[in-house]
């Protein structure tokens, strides 16, 4: 995803505001430290070297590593990380996820499965050839309402109207895209479309087009071995929705997918990146057999919580080293850690 006009909010800062587990209470842009992101790139730097990095290695070539991309921006960097996959761990896809459920024996050892989030034609120029000259199998979760269309999500919509002088009654201050992000996730979701619906009115300029997967590529998608799966009708939180929202837009998704793939989906991701008791027994209901979380933490290689599968965040541009710290758990336990002091 390019930056969009009149910002530099990229596609993988908002999409990760979006797809993490909504938290107690939004905190305004302006409360953090402006060096975090580089002092985070600096930390993940070092701890490719810690004493601990051997150790979490090996743990980790007994777990599952799911790794959870958005939109691919660096085609050559996703090369390389792939290139990794293949030389020191095992790809593996969901099929053989689910085939070791049902058989009850784990997948190997350094078993990675790669999956990406709301999809965007990026995923299908720039990752599908990287993966099928390496025949890496992956998964995508899809948005159901935007395919076929040129409708931006929504999370890029609100930073572009609020740029662009959206107000909102519930979503108080100025036109910080971070901080209108952090608003409208945390409002239940009633309040999120009525809010968006008001950035919508009082924007001085609509947001640009953007041009979705069509039917035809998801069919396209599955025939090079990535696996299409359910993100919901429209990315909402969830935990923020009421039952009848949490299973129509679990049903109307997965209504949608099995009319133009021809067959039911059996996977879902979380769009929020949070378990939901609800969505879990809407699932079941529809015979999905995968259900994937984001919680940057790997898992066991045979999952006892089919519906509760671990992921691990990366994007195309993470480095090497901060990689290689992220497939160890290295990483994920460190930011565990240091939030669990904050």
């Amino acid at each position: 995803m390019p930056a969009t006009e009149g910002g530099t909010v990229s596609y993988v800062t908002t999409a990760a505001a979006v797809c993490a587990p909504p938290q107690p209470a939004a905190v305004p842009a302006a409360a953090a430290p402006a060096a975090a992101p580089e002092q985070s790139r600096d930390r993940s730097s070092w701890l490719r070297f810690s004493p601990a990095q051997p150790l979490f290695r090996a743990r980790a070539a007994q777990r599952l590593a799911v790794l959870a991309y958005h939109g691919i921006t660096d085609p050559r960097s996703f090369g390389a990380q792939l290139d990794r996959l293949r030389r020191l761990a095992t790809p593996v896809s969901v099929q053989d996820v689910e085939r070791s459920l049902a058989e009850g024996r784990p997948l190997p050892p350094r078993s990675v499965l790669v999956t990406f989030d709301d999809p965007d034609r990026t995923v299908l120029r720039h990752a599908l050839p990287e993966l099928v000259a390496r025949r890496i199998p992956a998964a995508a979760f899809v948005i159901a309402e935007v395919v076929g269309t040129e409708q931006p999500f929504w999370w890029h919509e609100a930073a572009f109207l609020a740029r662009h002088g959206g107000r909102a009654r519930l979503l108080p201050g100025g036109g910080d895209p971070a901080q209108v992000l952090a608003l409208l996730k945390a409002l239940p979701d009633p309040d999120r479309r009525r809010s968006l619906a008001e950035l919508r009115v009082s924007a001085s300029r609509r947001p640009p087009a953007q041009e979705q997967l069509r039917p035809e590529d998801l069919r396209a998608l599955r025939a090079a071995d990535v696996t299409v799966g359910n993100h919901t009708l429209g990315h909402p939180s969830l935990r923020r929705c009421d039952e009848a929202t949490v299973q129509s837009e679990i049903v109307g998704a997965h209504l949608a997918l099995t009319r133009w793939l021809g067959e039911a989906p059996s996977a879902f991701a979380y769009p929020d990146g949070g378990f939901d008791e609800r969505a879990d027994a809407v699932l079941r209901q529809l015979g999905y057999r995968l259900g994937f979380l984001s919680d940057h933490r790997l898992g066991p290689r045979l999952p006892a919580h089919p519906l509760r599968i671990s992921r691990l965040q990366v994007d195309s541009t993470t480095s090497t080293r901060r990689f290689d710290t992220i497939l160890s758990g290295l990483e994920p336990a460190v930011q565990r850690l240091l939030g669990a002091q904050a």
